[in-house]
């Protein structure tokens, strides 16, 4: 990858700011006096890198992300020393009551100067543009760093500023690729993610010990996840004190009296504030939280601490996970259940919810009144999120005791059924008809290990396949754009591939015949009827995208191989599989609703198509490919799929994404639809073609 391809705009004048010796590669000074803005640094990283000073550029970048580091630390430092040294004061009444307030306002905010000026100098030297906010947010540094280490010889801090990067940008074919030949020639096993958060590796570390049936460690990894949540909460609180910006106004002219000012400045630092639910459940780099993060914690714990015997901490637990969900049918069988275990031994009633989860509530919902008064009276625009949503649930059925389903019928049950998932936006069903005769049904979602997947043979010929693979050979050989070249998911194959207009567009010119390029067109139609028809959709599925793609081992690259012709992932989200999450956010084609591949030939080896579990290993299922056999499946986090290396031959099929929401129809097919019936009308001509080439992948 090249690391930066978008124009730098004000960032390349920021190493101006800076010592000439950072910019010629001498070194970033400047250690003593006040510290230096991250984002001149990265601004001078940038340019040594583009400059070929690779030393240079990992000096100035490292000490850009320990600028930034820094400079979060000393402002919590300061704000954190003034609030203690520094009580804000309850007003007073009648005239002159608010002095004592303001006052103490006036006092802390002097508190905070003093403290921060000696280390940070003036605040204007740290107001970094957004595009560099963004930049650190999505790990840009890395990335740039991974580059300079490779050209210094450095693999192992290229390694692991690769993983950091591919973190918060697990989309990225290239790094991951990068990552995968680090493991291979440099022996680099064991990664660090230079930016992880530790509240959430505790969790996730947490949440691996419990899949399997570690609790006690399960126990101490979740306790010391939620001791570091309310730690970064605290946190998070006190930087939301810092500048706010006021989209809504232009600065100069803002004349707004003294409480509506006030009030201005404060919604947006209360908004911030109570957003924090959501910025400490989000991984880095990601847009979407992990759903229910904080009463998960909560819930894990309460049968973890079952298992081991600790009826009182499993009692706490699930009392603290009902005051997220008081209403959880799950959770308060499994209280009622801790209860019958301790009665005779102590009042149940003694045991309460903790207090750090009752007190961070009790905030949360203050902050979310104050925020709805202010929408209501002042004329704010706020819409409350649901930041605690239900159907982010623990995912643990297969962990159901013998010792609980043996218990008496009349005895009270631990009711540890797996929680329903989030509800999708219309009912799924699948068994509809196939609606030609000739097309046989081989398995279903069930026998598939997954949900809504469907495997069938006979969707087209023999002769048909021989003819789709003759519209493949014609375009390539005619020039499609990829001729030559490797694949964007592997340098060990070749990739190569047409849309159905660019076949229209050749099949018109002569170059391959315009029967066969119909053809594709057709079974392309073909196929959508059927997926439409099988999963028995209420409305009209559409084109998203459409693209005949073969896949050729490269002679002399197959030997050792250890990647995936397509590596794991969703085809409408990010699948995260650390997370266990596949995230719904760009750049994914969220809009993507039904996928389905439509296999041409069987003579090569290698090239299963497979299905896997969230975490992008545990295979659920496997198709080797045929011709005429069509895979279908939903195109959420629900199938996480990929290929496996195609080792010899060549691996051809029809690709087809379909979305249900008319807004995303596929542009190109649109102008196919008009070419085939200008085609049908028997009045084509050249100048009527308004045919456009581009064939993305």
């Amino acid at each position: 990858m090249a690391p930066g391809s978008r124009p730098w705009g004000a960032l390349l004048l920021l190493p101006l700011l800076l010592p000439a010796a950072c910019r010629a590669g001498g070194g970033c000074a400047g250690e003593g006096g006040p510290l230096e803005p991250f984002d001149a640094l990265y601004a001078s990283g940038v340019e040594a890198y583009y400059g070929g000073d690779f030393a240079g550029a990992a000096r100035c970048l490292e000490r850009a992300l320990r600028s930034r580091r820094e400079l979060r630390a000393a402002r919590l430092r300061c704000r954190r020393r003034c609030r203690g040294l520094v009580r804000l004061a309850a007003p007073g009444p009648g005239a002159g009551g608010d002095l004592p307030f303001f006052g103490s306002v006036l006092r802390r905010a002097g508190c905070v100067r003093q403290c921060e000026e000696p280390r940070l100098g003036a605040p204007s030297r740290h107001r970094a543009a957004e595009e560099v906010r963004a930049d650190f947010q999505r790990r840009v540094p890395y990335s740039y760093l991974q580059r300079a280490y490779i050209q210094m010889n450095k693999l192992e801090e290229a390694a692991n500023a690769a993983h950091t990067f591919f973190m918060a940008n697990p989309e990225h074919m290239e790094i991951q690729q990068d990552i995968e030949n680090y493991k291979t020639t440099a022996g680099k096993v064991s990664l660090i993610d230079r930016e992880a958060r530790q509240h959430m590796e505790d969790y996730s570390a947490g949440v691996r010990h419990y899949d399997k049936e570690e609790y006690e460690l399960a126990i101490g990894f979740l306790e010391r996840a939620l001791k570091g949540y309310y730690s970064e909460d605290e946190d998070c609180q006190i930087m939301c004190e810092g500048p706010q910006r006021f989209e809504e106004h232009e600065y100069l002219e803002y004349k707004a009296g003294l409480y509506e000012a006030i009030a201005d400045h404060y919604m947006q630092v209360l908004a911030c504030k109570h957003d924090c639910v959501r910025e400490l459940a989000t991984r880095s780099g990601r847009i979407s939280p992990i759903e229910n993060f904080l009463p998960l914690h909560y819930d894990y714990l309460q049968f973890a601490y079952y298992r081991v015997g600790d009826y009182v901490k499993a009692l706490e637990c699930a009392k603290s996970y009902l005051l997220f969900h008081p209403d959880d049918e799950d959770v308060l069988d499994n209280a009622a259940y801790y209860e019958s275990l301790l009665e005779g031994t102590m009042d149940p009633d003694t045991v309460k919810p903790r207090k750090e989860a009752k007190t961070l509530l009790r905030r949360h919902k203050l902050e979310s009144h104050l925020l709805q008064v202010a929408a209501a009276s002042l004329g704010y625009s706020y819409t409350e999120p649901n930041y605690w949503n239900r159907y982010g649930a623990r995912q643990d059925e297969h962990s159901v005791p013998s010792s609980i389903s043996s218990e008496p019928e009349e005895g009270p049950r631990l009711s540890l059924a797996k929680k329903p998932m989030p509800k999708p936006d219309r009912e799924l069903k699948e068994g509809g008809p196939l609606l030609y005769s000739d097309v046989k049904f081989v398995y279903n979602s069930q026998q598939l290990n997954g949900t809504q997947r469907v495997l069938l043979d006979n969707v087209i010929s023999e002769e048909q396949c021989r003819e789709l693979h003759r519209v493949a050979s014609g375009i390539m050989l005619a020039g499609d754009g990829y001729r030559g070249k490797t694949s964007p998911h592997t340098p060990n194959e070749r990739f190569e591939g047409a849309t159905v207009l660019k076949a229209l567009k050749y099949g018109y010119e002569g170059r391959v015949p315009l029967k066969s390029a119909r053809l594709f067109y057709d079974i392309s139609e073909k196929a959508r009827r059927i997926v439409e028809s099988y999963f028995m959709l209420n409305s009209t599925l559409y084109f998203s995208y459409t693209h005949l793609v073969c896949r050729t081992a490269l002679s002399g690259q197959q030997e050792r191989r250890n990647d995936l012709s397509h590596p794991i992932h969703a085809d409408n989200c990010l699948l995260d599989p650390e997370a266990n999450e596949c995230w719904k956010e760009p750049p994914a084609y969220t809009f993507r609703d039904y996928s389905a591949l439509l296999y041409m030939n069987a003579d090569f080896e290698g090239g299963e198509f497979i299905f896997t579990e969230m975490d992008a290993k545990t295979v659920t299922a496997s198709i080797k490919p045929k011709c005429g056999r069509m895979i279908s499946f939903s195109s959420g986090g629900e199938n996480p799929h990929g290929v496996k290396a195609v080792t010899k031959g060549q691996r051809c099929a029809v690709a087809l994404w379909f979305t249900l929401d008319p807004l995303y129809r596929e542009l190109e097919r649109i102008q196919a639809d008009e070419v085939i019936a200008m085609l049908d009308q028997e009045h084509l001509g050249p100048s009527e073609m308004n045919i456009n080439p581009k064939d993305e992948l």
